[in-house]
């Protein structure tokens, strides 16, 4: 039998999940098809709608290897192995004659420890697992959680966080799980046999298709111990977060707090000398922090690097101790010392990473109202690490609707760690990238409006002509705004002031759960949902009910960050612009996602308003709106209330 061809898989898979092929989904199968055919490396950008899924599913299942697929979101993670994998893997077996296994992996924290839920959690005695009060009368909504845990863990079969509804809090979970460090290993755990997240990598290495996220990807990366099996493809989807979420895994912190704990955690377990030599370094690192300002630290001061090296040494004779000690009489004893191990050598490691002090590091103090300073440190750039162990010995396609800044590939393929592309060089992955376009026509669809009249938002201030412009437009609009802010004081400060002022319903991201603020602003027509970060690249609400996306202000990183301000100065004084690299690089990947937000559907008619005359006045400003998708463009206000109240009224129509 002869083996069927890409167009003939790709429209079985099509007609089986209901949808239909575009030209775009078909360009992307065909160039993913070809790089995991030459082991070659492949940027995708797929404009909302094109199906980018199946475009990258049909020809990784067809190609036979094993494939592993990284998604930023829970969201898209559960879409693919509910939804579009089985459907897709009915729908090629018969023209593949096999049936490819998949599954799910993610990190050990989210899965169920049946030995926590069984043995409780080895921490100080007044935190406890089942508390027998709590146990006997459970009216604490943590009693009442972990009851409920209890009783889901005889009853699920993945033992997976997410596969539990309704959720419960970080806190309850916390008591039911545990980190890779914290783990007994299956060989000396009593529920070893039946432990979920072993299973899960079970199934990992029998599979075809495993998919995971990108903090799951870095740790395999980083951390040097394989997680993931091994495979010979990897597809990255949502491609413009895997940065932001591998720093993330590359960031240490030490808060007192947490030194607190591991003292607490360790003092049983070893003698009192070495209790004691920890608890000491402990009350230094404490003081210190009490007087720490926010902000970068450009040399650890002699004060702080005394303190942390105290610790360091101290944190190296306690786990010393315990790699020494064994008290018998301390109940369920490996777990006790295992979590006491954990909570110590992280201690360590942040400490030692931060007193010997890496030019490629960054490191600063935080400072938060509700859980005080923080010490933090996060490496400089995190391109070179990709660039050695992402693109190693496989194949990698990266897509998302964002990857093209500007015009081209080259300023996100820089953060991966690529050389521009055509470049060729020892040691530098060679890499294409594709713009296989969108099925929507921007230009008759949506318009991009820029406030040119409006004055330059200051770092302060009410910005009085600039509330006055948003609650005109949301008067044309009849509702149906999603506003979009760059922080959280903005977003609250527009909600309050236009509460007072329109007889229309205003959201406020952080007054109930995303989900429900997202599900009650689809609903009806007339409100309207303000928000920061999430809701940039979150929400996803076709129809008429979203059809004026508002920005405040273009997104530029606070110039206060200590991450983003010395990667920018690192680009300056390597010769390159640094405020086009960095900052006006991350204002551009969040307004094209903010932008993404307004067409979701061929149907789909709208206004994407920017309240900031930068877009339109900066030299900078071409660039950012040459990475927002092709709307029509104008700076004339009459004209944007005029077309806004025609949607309206066309909406109202339709209903």
């Amino acid at each position: 039998m002869t083996k069927p061809s890409l167009p003939e898989l790709l429209h079985a898979a099509v007609a089986a999940v209901g949808g239909m092929e575009r030209p775009g989904q078909v360009a992307m199968a065909e160039a993913v098809a070809q790089a995991v055919d030459d082991g070659a490396h492949l940027l995708v950008q797929a404009g909302t709608g094109t199906g980018k899924s199946l475009g990258y599913l049909v020809p990784a299942l067809a190609h036979g290897d094993r494939v592993v697929v990284a998604t930023a979101t829970l969201a898209l993670q559960r879409q693919l192995v509910e939804r579009d994998l089985p459907r897709t893997v009915d729908a090629l077996h018969p023209l593949l004659r096999r049936r490819p296994e998949f599954a799910m992996l993610k990190g050990r924290s989210n899965y169920l420890c049946l030995h926590r839920v069984h043995e409780g959690v080895p921490q100080e005695e007044e935190d406890g697992l089942f508390d027998p009060f709590e146990a006997a009368a459970p009216t604490s909504k943590l009693g009442q959680d972990l009851l409920r845990l209890r009783d889901w863990s005889d009853e699920t079969e993945t033992g997976d966080r997410d596969d539990l509804t309704p959720g419960v809090s970080d806190r309850a979970w916390g008591q039911v799980s545990v980190s890779s460090r914290e783990c007994l290993g299956a060989s000396k755990c009593a529920y070893g046999a039946e432990c979920f997240a072993e299973a899960a990598r079970e199934r990992a290495k029998l599979a075809e298709v495993v998919v995971t996220n990108h903090a799951l990807l870095a740790i395999d990366a980083i951390e040097g111990a394989p997680v993931l099996p091994q495979h010979e493809v990897l597809i990255v989807d949502e491609a413009h977060e895997l940065v932001s979420r591998v720093t993330g895994v590359a960031t240490g912190e030490l808060t007192p707090g947490q030194v607190n704990r591991a003292v607490r955690r360790a003092a049983k377990l070893v003698d009192e000398k070495a209790a004691d030599q920890l608890q000491t370094a402990a009350e230094g690192f404490e003081k210190l922090m009490e007087l720490a300002l926010p902000g970068r630290l450009e040399e650890v001061p002699e004060d702080l690097a005394y303190a942390l090296m105290a610790l360091r040494d101290a944190a190296r004779t306690v786990i010393t101790a315990l790699g020494g000690n064994r008290d018998r009489s301390a109940q369920d004893e490996d777990a006790v010392r295992k979590q006491a191990m954990a909570a110590v050598e992280n201690v360590h490691a942040v400490a030692e990473r931060i007193a010997n002090g890496s030019e490629y590091d960054v490191v600063w103090y935080e400072r938060h109202d509700r859980f005080g300073a923080s010490l933090r440190v996060a490496p400089l750039s995190v391109s070179g690490l990709l660039r050695e162990k992402l693109f190693a010995d496989r194949s990698v396609v990266l897509t998302s609707a964002t990857l093209k800044l500007g015009g081209d590939f080259n300023g996100v393929g820089a953060s991966l760690g690529l050389a521009p592309e055509g470049v060729e060089g020892e040691d530098l992955p060679v890499w294409k990238g594709i713009d296989v376009g969108s099925p929507f026509d921007y230009p008759k669809q949506g318009i991009l409006y820029v406030a040119r009249h409006l004055a330059t938002p200051g770092r302060e201030g009410s910005r009085t002509d600039m509330m006055d412009e948003l609650a005109e437009l949301i008067e044309a609009a009849g509702g149906r705004t999603l506003g979009l802010f760059s922080s959280m004081r903005a977003a609250q400060a527009a909600a309050e002031e236009l509460r007072g002022r329109l007889d229309k319903p205003v959201l406020l991201q952080g007054e109930d759960t995303l989900g429900e603020l997202i599900k009650t602003f689809a609903a009806d027509a007339e409100t309207c949902l303000f928000g920061t970060l999430s809701l940039w690249q979150g929400v996803d609400v076709p129809g008429p009910n979203c059809q004026l996306v508002v920005m405040d202000r273009i997104p530029f990183p606070r110039p206060d960050d200590p991450l983003m301000s010395a990667r920018q100065k690192a680009v300056e004084e390597a010769g390159g612009n640094g405020f086009m690299a960095v900052a006006a690089t991350h204002a551009a990947l969040l307004m094209a996602q903010g932008a993404g937000r307004l067409v979701r559907a061929t149907g789909d008619r709208g206004v994407v308003a920017v309240l900031d005359p930068r877009l339109a006045n900066a030299r900078y400003g071409s660039f950012l709106r040459a990475s927002l998708p092709d709307f029509w463009y104008t700076t004339d206000r009459n004209q944007v209330r005029r077309s806004l109240a025609a949607i309206d009224q066309a909406a109202k129509a339709g209903a």
